[in-house]
């Protein structure tokens, strides 16, 4: 397997509020606006526990989250990819109102496949840890919960509903 390390980043939040942001996926719908140019163009669609992203030219991949380890660790599995694929966010505070966060990518990929996605995975690796260290936590509110399960799509188009 494959592994692909970002650079340790610096969150100016303490570590529960930046870990908060992750316990509902669709919180990161309030802070868009905050996103680089570049990052508000991805097609991506939030649900609680996971999230679809337009990945060209691969097309839709779903990121769900497996397993939340509280204040540390986010881990999603990619599915509709031809590869096994996991990333780990991981979050670690040594000051009460900063955290370090690096974003780790477990990836099976064949000996041919490899040496094509190895470059373009670091580099959105990196670009995926920047923008989640960029993120102003502080501006992310709860949620609240109702029957239907929301669907919020950060490319403005309109929610849809699931169950």
């Amino acid at each position: 397997m494959a592994e692909y390390i970002s650079e340790t980043k610096i969150i100016a939040y303490p570590q529960e509020r930046v870990f908060s942001a992750f316990s509902d996926l669709r919180k990161i719908e309030q802070i868009k606006e905050h996103l680089s140019e570049e990052n508000k163009s991805i097609n991506i669609t939030y649900e609680k526990d996971s999230c679809i992203v337009d990945v060209s030219p691969v097309g839709n991949v779903r990121f769900v989250v497996t397993e939340r380890e509280p204040d540390s660790r986010i881990k999603f599995e990619a599915e509709q990819l031809p590869f096994k694929l996991d990333l780990l966010v991981l979050l670690n505070s040594e000051k009460v109102e900063e955290t370090s966060m690096q974003v780790i990518v477990n990836a099976e990929l064949n000996p041919f496949l490899k040496p094509m996605v190895s470059r373009p995975l670091q580099d959105l690796l990196e670009k995926m840890a920047s923008t989640l260290s960029s993120i102003p936590y502080n501006e992310i509110n709860e949620i609240e919960e109702s029957e239907d399960d929301q669907t919020v799509n950060v490319s403005g188009e309109n929610a849809q509903e699931t169950e």
